[in-house]
């Protein structure tokens, strides 16, 4: 893997009404090399693994700030991803504890599915997915390893098995429809429950792994992409809106906004009291990778 420092800016900056603390530290990405980060993972040392929308590449951002391209997923020649008519998609991406990483690639062709990357070797479909899906967010159950993939397209959460390729629809229904865009997003497992964000309808929706009913657990959250736990609260990324907010007690706070560097934020991540978020700058502003602290 190769490593280019394309420049750190430390940003000083008070955060209104919010538990982050004033100094934020930001990575700026490259956007006329498509680094449009999608989705987040962290490494045990806090470096970033990124998935890069459109180019089919997983970068990482070592925690000094450099950024380099661990792995590269092909760009079919004849891809053509339902709705955003690009040739791929990456979506989301969750680490399991070896070190392997899995990724949701879209391409409107077989080459779509649920690829494992591992460093140093080319990256591997485990599991095909229905190349009319626009497959977003991943998480993967501590418990058994398997992954669950949100459908923004078909109203779906599908459980996948990296290990034998098998796919099943979990979770389908309203609570994950689209109205007119983009329904079923990211996705988390935490407290023995599957965590679904729903942009189109600004709702997370809660899904027992157990098997009972989902149920929405917070609304009127706009369009809300990818979210994490920092214990009990919520903190999640609003993209279009160019926020990132905290949930809690049925309380909606933002905490980062356009003065603090966010430019449209697909993926938020948390470790300890450290918050990640990926901006992917899709609809102005530059691509970048903010890391600050919560109280």
């Amino acid at each position: 893997m190769r490593f280019k420092l394309i420049g750190v800016a430390v940003l000083a900056t008070a955060v209104l009404a919010a538990p982050a603390q004033a100094a934020s530290r930001i990575v700026p990405l490259d956007l006329a090399a498509g680094q449009q980060p999608e989705n987040i993972a962290l490494e045990p040392d806090g470096s970033a693994d990124l998935t890069f929308a459109y180019t089919g590449e997983i970068g990482r951002v070592t925690p000094d700030g450099r950024v380099g391209v661990l792995a590269r997923i092909p760009v079919p020649a004849d891809g053509d991803v339902p709705v955003v008519h690009r040739k791929l998609f990456l979506g989301g991406i969750t680490r399991a504890p070896g070190g392997d990483l899995y990724v949701a690639v879209s391409t409107g062709t077989a080459a779509t599915g649920l690829y494992r990357v591992r460093p140093g070797t080319a990256p591997v479909q485990v599991a095909a997915l229905p190349p009319a899906g626009f497959h977003n967010g991943v998480a993967r159950d501590p418990a058994g390893g398997d992954v669950f993939v949100a459908d923004s397209f078909g109203s779906v959460v599908r459980r996948v098995s990296p290990r034998t390729g098998q796919v099943t629809d979990w979770a389908t229904g309203d609570l994950l429809a689209p109205v007119n865009g983009f329904g079923a997003n990211g996705v988390k497992v935490h407290d023995g429950a599957v965590w679904v964000s729903n942009p189109d309808r600004g709702t997370l929706v809660r899904f027992p792994i157990s098997g009972t009913p989902g149920r929405v657990v917070a609304e009127g959250l706009g369009p809300v992409d990818d979210f994490a736990f920092h214990g009990g609260t919520v903190v999640a990324a609003v993209n279009q809106e160019n926020r990132v907010v905290t949930i809690s007690h049925g309380r909606t706070r933002t905490i980062l906004s356009t003065s603090d560097g966010v430019a449209n934020p697909t993926s938020v991540a948390v470790r300890g009291d450290t918050l990640y978020v990926a901006d992917s700058a899709y609809f102005g502003g530059s691509p970048n990778l903010l890391r600050t602290r919560l109280k």
